[in-house]
């Protein structure tokens, strides 16, 4: 399976929110090498979790959209004489 990229933009404002929440919630703050350092690591260990996750929620979704319209599309059934 292709792995999950990120483009620049994307990269850039996670490994931003990795400083800032380095520097308010454990008053350290993170270098920017040690940020992306950090989301690399998330996202070899733990990516394919969340993305699996993410798959299962669509999937859930999905078939409950068409368990919905098949039932719409029954209740135009005719009566048969």
């Amino acid at each position: 399976m292709k792995p999950i990229s990120l483009s620049r933009e994307e990269r850039a404002d996670m490994v931003g929110q990795l400083r800032d929440w380095s520097r308010d919630a454990m008053d350290e703050p993170m270098t920017h090498l040690q940020a992306e350092m950090l989301l690399d690591l998330i996202g070899e260990r733990l990516g394919a979790a969340f993305y699996n996750r993410a798959l299962y929620d669509a999937q859930a979704l999905l078939t409950a959209r068409l368990e919905a319209l098949s039932e719409t599309v029954l209740e135009l059934e005719r009566p048969v004489r």
